[in-house]
């Protein structure tokens, strides 16, 4: 019996790298498609009112636990006070959550089914 060494390669190479099925892959796109719009949406929000650097310096703390920020550099680097970081951080998380909402409620049949979703959303994630 003789091995096709380089269509064996070619098949394996192929094969996904994972052990998600297409139904969970799928899932995660979607929801990484969702929140890409949300950041997206809010990035222009931000452009249009003249403060895309804001957005730009604050963004990365969305993905942060509260108080893990690093108020202080990003004052510093925006060339305000850290009281007003963190006051724009929390403004920042608090209309993302309305946006993350608004475009979820776009996608159910209806608004009860918002909460429920979200949570489906992340746990997309979890694994």
């Amino acid at each position: 019996m003789s091995l096709d060494r380089g269509s064996a390669e070619s098949r394996y190479e192929v094969e996904p790298s994972h052990a998600l099925t297409p139904d969970k892959l799928y899932e995660r796109q979607w929801a990484q498609a969702l929140l890409d719009r949300v950041m997206g949406l809010l990035r222009e929000e931000y452009a249009r009112a003249g403060r895309a650097d804001w957005f730009t310096a604050l963004s990365g703390t969305l993905g942060r636990p509260r108080g893990e920020a690093p108020y202080r550099e990003l004052a510093a680097g925006l060339g305000t006070t850290e009281a007003a970081v963190k006051m724009a951080v929390q403004r920042l998380r608090a209309r993302y959550r309305a946006v993350l909402r608004a475009e979820v409620a776009h996608t159910v049949a209806r608004p009860e089914e918002v909460g429920e979703e979200i949570r489906h959303l992340f746990a997309v994630f979890g694994g």
